[in-house]
């Protein structure tokens, strides 16, 4: 399995999680069901998809307010729609916390965005993304 269907799979069941609103004890049983659901037995594919969720989570906060203070004004993290909110999160604790360059990362989410956002997503995703990277510092080689 290719990390692009991998990202897919973890991008799933983040938004899945996203609009359950399922708290830290339901979160360990939804992501077996998910895992079932999809027929993963890859070891290397669940070790993935349980990083991403467990990184998330425990970095939201520090998420949230990069996603937050790269809003335009007057805008809050609650008009961003679930995909969008779903999609920044997987490409921010990929590029910060598991240090993936930051060109793959934004173009597959962008792909992403593309594929299960409305039009506007990839421009939208991409654009919070960029301004993320320049603030951040984040170099491609990382």
């Amino acid at each position: 399995m290719t990390r692009t269907q991998m990202r897919q799979f973890a991008f799933e069941l983040l938004y899945s999680l996203e609009i359950q609103k399922i708290n830290k004890t339901e979160q360990e049983e939804q992501i077996k069901l998910f895992l079932q659901e999809q027929g993963v037995e890859q070891e290397k594919l669940e070790n993935y998809i349980v990083d991403i969720v467990k990184g998330v989570e425990e970095h939201e906060e520090e998420i949230l307010q990069l996603i937050s203070k790269n809003l335009k004004e007057k805008w809050n993290i609650t008009r961003i729609s679930k995909i969008n909110l779903a999609l920044l999160k997987l490409a921010i604790y990929e590029m910060i916390y598991s240090k993936i360059p930051y060109k793959v990362v934004v173009n597959e989410v962008v792909e992403l965005g593309k594929k299960y956002g409305d039009d506007s997503s990839p421009s939208f995703v991409n654009g919070i993304l960029a301004n993320i990277i320049k603030q951040t510092g984040i170099t491609s080689e990382e």
